[in-house]
């Protein structure tokens, strides 16, 4: 009786103990959820921000217009950002503690840099195109040369054809020759490491920082001077390549080292040897980062002016061959533009600088289509082709089934298809 009595005792104070959750009904009549808030912006924190913008730019103001013989508008915004940091710090610390003081300190500075180099950008592009915006809507801009152009001349007469000309087949040379070289030489210095591959990286390096009239003065000096090559397109290409080409393959060199390592065990564990793993394993997953580097080579030499002044010259005309006579490209056709004291020939030059960025757009919008896609990911044109192979593989294994089934005499279907001996012929 002792034990029953205690082991109900048990029971009830386990019941009492126990807390049910309540069963949330799932279904149409379901009560709505509480979606939690994550987001680490709070109001207090826009109020903080708003407040200490507001009441910086009133303080400098007052320091600026009435304390300090001040006016320039560069002191003014230092002024206003220094008071603008030292109010936002003061009002977050009423609430905060002093880690959380310094994050918030640090998420304004680094906000504060991001915006300042969008707004250089922004402006650079934005000076460019309204300097040169009365050049760029004549259409004889993009189709005349300055042959027959004076400066003097009005915008309606002469273009800027034979720098476009100039620009596109000295950056398209000098790709066909950097693009095989730095690629070939990033794979060298990944798949065969030793002594002499770190005396090359060492060139690598020290060569991204060579000054441009260096590489200028190079190509002058061998090829012109040594070799006896005429001022052409051509030279001024070998002398953008020079520029170009430890950028590409610097960059190259870093993307190449990052493909992880089990893709290579992997391919090497079926069989394929080091160079076709590199082929059909590396350099595809190294694709967009391979892309980045052409793009960064590509915008070292596209904008330079002094290789191509030594070692091309300027010209006027439009020259289609650039192997024969100089030949000008844009940056060095707006460096001479804007140069000049007439009014028409600097709206020309902002005119080639505006030209100049929409051509490095246009490049890096096609190298980011050519190898924008991810390791795996197929264009419409590769998937048809894939498609189309395995149909081709599934039709020849079909095929293959089919006359097996007529030599050993097994129907398609697994059933037997060898007909029986007829009978032997009574004897006598």
């Amino acid at each position: 009786m002792t034990t029953t009595t205690t082991d109900t005792l048990k029971t009830q104070a386990v019941t009492t103990l126990t807390v049910t959750p309540d069963v949330v009904p799932d279904g149409p009549g379901a009560p709505a959820e509480t979606r939690r808030a994550t987001s680490t912006l709070h109001a207090r924190d826009v109020f903080a921000l708003l407040g200490s913008g507001a009441a910086a730019v009133a303080v400098t103001a007052v320091l600026f217009g009435r304390v300090l013989p001040w006016n320039a508008p560069l002191g003014f915004t230092v002024v206003a950002y220094l008071a603008f940091t030292a109010l936002y710090a003061v009002l977050v610390s009423l609430d905060e503690n002093g880690a959380t003081v310094r994050a918030r300190l640090a998420q304004t500075l680094v906000h504060a840099l991001a915006g300042l180099l969008l707004a250089a950008l922004l402006f650079i592009v934005g000076y460019a195109l309204w300097r040169g915006h009365e050049a760029l809507p004549h259409l004889n801009f993009f189709t005349e040369d300055m042959s027959g152009t004076g400066p003097l001349q009005p915008i309606t007469e002469g273009g800027m054809l034979h720098a476009i000309v100039g620009t596109l087949q000295q950056i398209g040379i000098s790709l066909l020759i950097t693009v095989p070289l730095g690629l070939a030489c990033a794979v060298f210095l990944n798949e065969v490491p030793g002594r002499y591959a770190r005396f090359v990286r060492t060139i690598v390096e020290a060569m991204t920082a060579l000054p441009s009239i260096v590489a200028g003065l190079f190509i002058y000096a061998t090829a012109i001077l040594a070799l006896g090559l005429d001022k052409s397109g051509f030279a001024a290409a070998l002398a953008l390549s020079v520029m170009m080409l430890p950028i590409i393959i610097r960059a190259a060199d870093v993307v190449i080292r990052l493909v992880p390592s089990s893709l290579r065990e992997a391919s090497y564990a079926l069989g394929a040897g080091q160079w076709r793993t590199v082929w059909t394993v590396v350099l595809p997953t190294a694709r967009s980062g391979l892309t980045t580097a052409v793009i960064l080579g590509t915008a070292r030499g596209i904008g330079e002016t002094s290789p191509v002044l030594l070692t091309s010259g300027a010209a006027t005309g439009l020259n289609l061959n650039p192997f024969d006579g100089p030949q000008t490209s844009l940056p060095l056709a707006t460096f001479t533009l804007v140069a000049s004291p007439e009014k028409t020939m600097i709206v020309r030059g902002f005119g080639c600088a505006a030209l100049l960025m929409a051509l490095v757009l246009l490049l890096f919008l096609l190298a980011r289509v050519i190898g924008g896609r991810g390791p795996g990911q197929l264009s419409r044109g590769q998937q048809r082709r894939r498609a189309a192979a395995s149909l081709r593989d599934l039709e020849r294994m079909g095929s293959r089934g089919h006359h097996g089934a007529l030599e050993d005499g097994t129907g398609a279907d697994g059933t037997s298809q060898v007909h029986p001996a007829p009978p032997p012929p009574p004897a006598g």
